[in-house]
């Protein structure tokens, strides 16, 4: 049993060395690489100042005009391209730009790519602007991926020695990424290696997932082993009892042995940790539920029918909210309140006949009651603070998880917990119990977002830490690992030129 433990360590590692070794570089990289998709917080900073004036359509009759059919599930008004235009998501998922001037629908243009991509850079310097250029339009891209709904992409690029580049969206005329050549290429050595992105590039997307688990299978399986034989083979002492030749608590005397042993023993541990849990992200065998609520469960959460006030009010009216860069609408029930967010991601709730300022509980219960069906709620905290489930990422703020939050406790098969804004009646978060599972197994150990252990820069201390052992532990196999490769062949081809030769 013992020698079948370390040739499956011993040939796993081979196979995997240098893998892992990319694998955890690429890792690296992804922890301190700057996003390619910018945050909701940047995407109010870099938008026009919206002015609302007379002679603007309201929503109902904007997309009235655009022969809209389905039911609209979010809306915003905004100035796109210096052109006021309602933003509308619909119950099929589907997102387009409506004109608030004569309710066509709205198909972005190279030259208005431009003039978008212009606005934008103004947000972040006051001096001269760099020269812009559009280049083309794309139909897919890796780094945008879950943006297929808002296909085609315009591509403009930055004259700034940066060689930045914006990616447009044709649809919407949002900008859905804005990054420099420095952060391409890190998306590249990052995110693109560590999700096997490539096969997407070749055309085998389908097999990348199926790929990507069984890669972190046979990675967590050399990583168990390995443990395993270092726990076996360390003699500390202890007790009386014996060590090795010379005092040694180790049996290995060359310097690449003695470091992946140590490395392991010591950083082992994270290292399986890492390797489960990453295993974990793929949600194999779709042990758990979806990350997010379905698009139905949103549409019932909100409610089918769209509010009068929501239809029929006129943008005009807000003539003097000149701070606004966005108008959003949001609505439960027969309720709706009217949000103007500002650059600095403040949301001023507005005075609106027919419209509420703030969505009270009975509103929030009712939505909650809707998406949770037959089942009964069972709890209901307005919560203050974050928790273990709900709270931001390093590159989150408040304008992504904001405060305070009612906490819905649903009594399902699933013991289903909903985080909703008081303020703007968003479902911010749907978990049930294997969700909450996921949250320690995957993201725990995974990113270790844990508690006192999250605080910056305890957090960056403890990640760099790890992942440098981590980083010599595979260094150490890919030297063991070519060494083993080169004598195997090696024997293999003395005993070749031993064979007799025969007639």
């Amino acid at each position: 049993m013992i020698r079948l433990l370390y040739k499956v360590h011993r040939w796993a590692g081979v196979a995997l060395a240098l893998f892992m070794t990319i694998w955890i570089l690429s890792g690296l990289v992804i922890v301190y690489a700057s996003g390619t998709l910018p945050s909701r917080a940047q995407k109010l900073v870099h938008a026009e100042t919206l002015s609302p004036q007379a002679g603007w359509l309201s929503l109902g009759e904007a997309w009235q005009r655009s022969g809209g059919q389905a039911t609209i599930v979010d809306a915003r008004l905004l100035r796109i391209a210096g052109e006021p235009h309602w933003l509308v998501e619909d119950d099929r998922g589907h997102r387009v730009a409506v004109s608030a001037i004569d309710g066509h629908v709205q198909t972005f243009s190279g030259e208005q790519a431009q003039r978008i991509a212009q606005q934008w850079l103004s947000a972040e310097s006051a001096a001269s602007l760099p020269a812009v250029t559009y280049l083309d339009t794309i139909d897919a891209t890796s780094s945008l991926r879950n943006y297929t709904d808002l296909k085609p992409f315009l591509r403009v690029a930055v004259d700034d020695g940066a060689g930045t580049e914006l990616l447009i969206s044709a649809t919407s005329g949002e900008v859905l990424q804005a990054v420099s050549r420095v952060d391409r290429g890190l998306y590249l050595v990052g995110n693109w290696i560590h999700f096997f992105r490539p096969l997407d590039a070749i055309g085998a997307g389908d097999y990348r997932r199926d790929v990507l688990i069984w890669a972190v299978a046979i990675a967590a399986i050399t990583s168990v082993t390995g443990m395993v034989i270092g726990w076996l083979r360390w003699k500390p002492g202890y007790f009386a009892k014996p060590t090795y030749p010379q005092g040694r608590t180790q049996p290995y005397r060359t310097f690449w042995l003695r470091w992946h042993f140590w490395t392991g023993l010591i950083g082992g541990s994270l290292a399986v940790l890492w390797t489960v849990s990453g295993y974990m992200v793929n949600n194999p065998w779709q042990w758990f539920s979806a990350a997010t609520a379905t698009r139905q469960e949103l549409v019932r959460y909100q409610g089918a029918d769209l509010p009068d006030v929501v239809k029929s009010w006129q943008p005009a009216a807000l003539a003097s909210a000149t701070d606004a860069v966005e108008l959003g609408w949001r609505r439960l029930g027969d309720k709706a309140v009217l949000l103007a967010y500002t650059r600095d991601g403040g949301r001023m709730p507005q005075a609106v006949d027919g419209a509420v300022t703030t969505f009270d509980e009975a509103t929030l219960l009712a939505a909650a009651q809707r998406l949770g069906g037959k089942a009964t709620i069972s709890l209901l905290t307005l919560q203050r603070d974050y928790d273990n489930y709900y709270y931001p990422t390093h590159r989150q703020d408040s304008v992504d998880k904001p405060l305070p939050v009612l906490r819905v406790e649903l009594s399902d098969a699933g013991h289903t917990h909903l985080y909703l804004d008081p303020q703007d009646g968003r479902l911010l978060l749907k978990q049930d119990a294997s969700r909450r599972a996921y949250r320690w197994l995957f993201s725990a150990l995974h990113n270790w977002d844990i508690g006192w252990l999250y605080t910056r820069p305890l957090w960056d201390a403890w990640m760099v830490t790890w992942i440098g052992f981590s980083l010599v532990l595979s260094v150490s196999s890919v030297v063991l690992g070519w060494r083993r490769l080169r004598r195997t062949f090696a024997l293999r081809k003395a005993e070749e030129e031993a064979k007799p030769v025969t007639a």
